[in-house]
């Protein structure tokens, strides 16, 4: 772990020194290198990522395809999606929009004389092991993504947003990131503070995160795979997750619109555990049910599809006459 956190430190300084911190003084950013550094580090991860997505993860889809690719254009709305979000492009967002105002509601915290609880020194000698930590904190992120995950389903007023990540019929690698951006926007807040709370070191947030994203990648492959009868309930499959975003399966009861299966993101033991498991074993369709039944449009285009978003949420937080 420490000579993986070494090549990494590495890796990103070099793209520091030579490509970012150049931009920002030719743009007068002086004074925010802090932020260019940070910033850096999230760049790597997403370029890697993509790099893992078009030299592994793509020619699996193209070889053991789930279904028939009919609507490019709705893929490539997907890949804007990523390119945005993987890029740095959001999270330099966050840096500036969000970080600062957190950094001083706990800094006020701190000065009232409450201070951070560090879960890696739960048990020490144990706990404070890199990788021994690092499991510790990828399964308590895991937890909290489901809790969040279950809620995007319940309450009304969060699914109006995060309905827009299920409404794709031609699911593939890239939807994962095929979110409306108030709903990543309060996911990444409920993270960051997490995060602040159980005072993870930033190299080993990065690592989770992107450990967590290039998995829901893979989970979201137009790909015929699972793991198997074990393997199933040791990890999220692309079959176990396609399940989630099959029509009325996954992400909908049979008697109400909200509801639902598998909501775990990198472990199914929560959804054993809580009740919401379905291994099912067949590749069913995806999308969303009001769009085969009524014919609702969620959008082609990317900046059509958070202005309908925004368009649900209205009408989900406004009684109707």
């Amino acid at each position: 772990m420490d000579t993986l956190i070494d090549v990494w430190a590495e890796w990103q300084a070099a793209l520091f020194e030579y490509a970012l911190e150049p931009m920002a003084l030719a743009l007068g950013q002086d004074g925010r290198l802090d932020v260019v550094y940070a910033a850096s580090g999230w760049l790597l991860v997403g370029l890697l990522q993509i790099v893992v997505m078009l030299a592994v993860i793509g020619p699996l889809q193209r070889r053991y395809p789930a279904e028939p690719v009919v609507d490019p254009r709705a893929i490539a709305t997907d890949v804007i999606y990523t390119l945005i979000q993987r890029l740095g492009l959001f999270r330099v967002f966050l840096f500036f929009a969000i970080d600062p105002w957190i950094d001083e509601a706990l800094g006020g915290l701190r000065a009232q004389g409450v201070g951070t609880f560090h879960l890696d020194n739960l048990w020490p000698g144990v706990t404070d092991i890199p990788w021994v930590s690092f499991v510790l904190y990828l399964v308590v992120f895991d937890f909290v993504q489901y809790v969040i995950h279950r809620l995007q389903h319940h309450w009304h007023w969060w699914w109006a947003l995060h309905a827009l990540h299920h409404s794709q019929r031609q699911m593939t690698q890239w939807t994962d990131s095929r979110n409306h951006w108030l709903d990543d926007l309060l996911t990444a807040l409920i993270w960051a503070l997490v995060a602040q709370a159980i005072g993870i070191q930033p190299e080993q947030f990065v690592a989770v995160v992107a450990l967590t994203q290039l998995s829901e990648n893979l989970q979201h492959a137009n790909l015929r795979w699972h793991f198997g009868r074990w393997g199933e309930r040791l990890w999220v499959s692309p079959r176990f997750h396609r399940t989630h975003h099959a029509i009325g399966i996954g992400h909908e009861s049979p008697t109400r619109v909200l509801g639902g299966h598998n909501f775990g993101v990198l472990l199914p033991w929560w959804d054993i555990l809580l009740g919401t498991a379905h291994f099912g074993e067949r590749f069913e369709p995806t999308g969303i049910r009001d769009q085969v039944e009524q014919g609702r449009d969620y959008g082609q285009t990317l900046l059509r599809q958070q202005w309908l978003g925004l368009k649900r949420l209205w009408q989900t937080l406004i009684p109707r006459a």
